[in-house]
């Protein structure tokens, strides 16, 4: 389902920004999309961390097998309690590292104690948000961020340390030099309250095919 604000964050956004106006018109009919749950959603960044798209897509479906009732369908809602609740042995055997089973552990933890609490979260702004997820070990500001964007469909999220964002803006606004961190932020000020939007585009001037999350 397309959110609710895309329709006219695009609209402005090409007002106001021709590069994102060339970019909004030549990807027609396509914008974020959430998946699935928050839980499962987190613990699926956690397995992709530094490993290639084949890789984490095969450690997944391991996964999944052991710690749901219905491994096959597309896209499972996963239990929190399930994992929790893994012997480290059970969860290293389906490819995780050591690390990331313990970071599984965690994030389930912090679910089933009701540390994060999705039901609370329309409550907090971007930035309070981040600093609830970034509390689990493992989620660092990036793959928060990347949360905010997919899941939560949040419009105005700008993750400056992302390295597409950034070679697609020194591409399109800095002929291909490299913008610092000040003038990357002051570029995206004219985006406000849609940088979500705007960064979502530049990321189709790279890839066209949308990752979901």
């Amino acid at each position: 389902m397309k959110p609710r604000y895309w329709d006219e964050a695009a609209g402005e956004l090409s007002r106001r920004d021709r590069v994102l106006a060339r970019l909004i018109r030549r990807y027609p009919g396509i914008h974020l999309k959430r998946r699935s749950d928050p839980f499962t959603t987190l613990a699926r960044a956690i397995v992709g961390q530094q490993i290639s798209v084949k890789a984490a897509d095969s450690i997944w479906r391991r996964f999944v097998a052991v710690v749901h009732d219905a491994p096959h369908r597309a896209f499972p809602r996963l239990a929190p309690h399930r994992v929790f609740e893994q012997q480290a042995q059970a969860l290293r055997a389906c490819g995780l590292s050591r690390r990331k089973a313990e970071y599984l552990v965690d994030l389930a933890d912090h679910f089933a104690s009701g540390r994060l609490d999705p039901a609370r979260w329309k409550k907090l702004d971007d930035e309070a948000l981040i600093a609830a997820l970034v509390d689990v070990k493992g989620v660092g500001r990036w793959t928060a961020e990347m949360f905010l964007m997919f899941h939560e469909l949040r419009p105005d999220v700008l993750p400056i340390d992302d390295l597409g964002l950034q070679r697609a803006l020194r591409t399109h606004y800095n002929a291909g030099e490299r913008l610092d961190r000040p003038a990357m932020m002051a570029l995206a000020e004219r985006w406000r309250p849609w940088r979500s939007v705007a960064t979502w585009y530049l990321w189709r001037s790279l890839d066209p095919v949308p990752v979901e999350y």
